[in-house]
């Protein structure tokens, strides 16, 4: 049977053997910096740096969480390791340590995370965590965000991997920031997905560059969500389209984009796909939503349900009409009975 003493201790003979072999943790964070160098998108970045914090760290998960534009609620954008089918947490400034790392600037090292009293554990989390490492993400004194890595062993972390942690933060910050800003020029503040001003130029783009893989679209409509903001208000009805949206990033595939549209429309153009692939990631986002409601903040969850048009593009055929096909296969979802997809027939039938 393993100790406290003998868990703490093996984690102490992992970092050992991290410091004896320093040109790891170098090489690691030299090829983050390269690959952070390029134009990346942010969630390009962002999920570079949670790949790079399972390298340097090992561990059973890595995020980061980046606060949205109230500056109260902290979003999640990129994940890795265990626990990707699940939906992803959401934490509000303040709750969680998390949380409480952005709020203070302060990075935690916990041994024990069940034991403190910071940490806010979720019935639906698939994995046990034991010990976590947060560091805060800081661009000129202003903290946007935190990076976490977990383990399910108790005492995994040391005070090592603190700074080695800040040293990753710092490699990764200024990647972050910059596609950071550059995306809220073309972003909904309130979603924190692409905006519908860009939605028109990007898949045009996608047309051009797709004639030879395949592109199709995704459009989606949150069903009855007017009952959202009459039964419980506005802000309750911005929480619950934040959470869907934070739904859709974690199911569609990395190179995917999702679009808001305007209200509770949302557009997801999937380039490199087939029909098949399209209708999979469709009734994955729509199954998803049904199996378990959305956080609408202040203890209020929402049983949410979706319609969703497909449409996949003929080869020809202009963005606008590409689009239309997929708005109408979504109304005729809706006329079917809501929270069923739909496909377009062909182009020019």
């Amino acid at each position: 049977m393993e100790t406290g003493f003998t868990l703490c201790s093996r984690a102490r003979d992992r970092t050992l053997e991290a410091v004896r072999e320093p040109e790891v943790a170098l090489r690691t964070l030299l090829e983050l910096t390269s690959v952070l160098a390029g134009d990346l998108s942010l969630d390009e970045a962002l999920a570079a740096a949670t790949d790079a914090a399972l390298q340097l760290f090992g561990g059973q998960h890595a995020s980061i969480r980046i606060l949205d534009e109230s500056g109260h609620e902290l979003l999640c954008g990129a994940r890795s390791g265990a626990g990707l089918e699940e939906r992803p947490l959401t934490f509000r400034q303040g709750q969680g340590v998390v949380g409480w790392v952005v709020d203070t600037g302060e990075p935690a090292r916990l041994d024990d995370a069940q034991a403190d009293e910071r940490f806010v554990s979720f019935e639906e989390q698939s994995y046990t965590i034991g010990s976590l490492l947060v560091v805060p993400l800081t661009n000129l004194g202003r903290v946007i965000g935190a990076l976490s890595v977990t383990s399910e062993t108790r005492g995994y972390f040391s005070e090592d991997d603190l700074v080695l942690g800040h040293l990753l933060a710092n490699c990764t910050i200024g990647a972050i920031e910059r596609a950071r800003l550059q995306r809220l020029a073309l972003t909904d503040a309130q979603t924190m997905s692409w905006s519908h001003a860009y939605l028109k130029p990007r898949l045009e783009e996608e047309l051009r560059a797709g004639k030879e893989t395949g592109v199709a679209v995704l459009l989606m409509d949150l069903d009855h969500f007017k009952n959202v903001n009459d039964t419980w208000g506005h802000a309750v009805g911005d929480r619950v389209l934040r959470a869907f949206a934070d739904v859709v990033r974690q199911t569609i595939r990395r190179k995917d984009l999702l679009f808001r549209r305007g209200g509770e429309e949302f557009v997801v153009v999937m380039p490199g796909c087939t029909l098949d692939d399209a209708e999979r990631v469709a009734e994955r986002v729509r199954t998803t939503l049904a199996s378990e409601p959305l956080d609408g903040g202040e203890g209020i969850h929402v049983d949410q349900r979706v319609s969703i048009g497909v449409a996949l593009w003929d080869g020809a055929e202009s963005a606008s009409a590409l689009e239309a096909r997929a708005d109408a296969a979504m109304y005729d979802a809706k006329r079917g009975g809501r929270n069923q997809i739909s496909t377009a027939p062909p182009a020019g039938l």
